[in-house]
């Protein structure tokens, strides 16, 4: 088991979850986190520090592996983080919005100034 960053995430990007994590399993993209299976290992803290509770064990919430399988990719390509940032300043805005893969996803690394 691994846990995963499912389409809660999209739009919001809290971060609470980063600053907990014991391993720097994260990776970040323009508009949502991923975690690194392989990296992760499975202690769970960072589960209760997400305001939208988009991080779930993969056993759960995901039948068809996508997720785990978005997280696994993009684990690869975006770059790590490991210090919290400032969430998006319409985050609250998406925190209840379902289905935002389809509609909101951006596969882009993040945006640097």
């Amino acid at each position: 088991m691994t846990y995963i960053v499912t389409d809660a995430c999209i739009r919001c990007k809290y971060m609470d979850c980063v600053e907990v994590c014991p391993v720097d399993c994260f990776y970040e993209g323009e508009n949502f986190l991923v975690i690194h299976p392989e990296e992760c290992i499975d202690c769970g803290v960072c589960q209760p520090e997400c305001p939208v509770e988009a991080i779930v064990p993969d056993t759960e919430d995901d039948p068809d592996k996508k997720w785990l399988k978005l997280n696994t990719e993009y684990s690869k390509i975006w770059p790590n983080i490991t210090v919290k940032g400032e969430p998006p300043a319409d985050a609250d805005d998406y925190a209840k919005v379902k289905g935002k893969l389809e509609s909101l996803f951006s596969p882009n690394p993040p945006k640097r100034d």
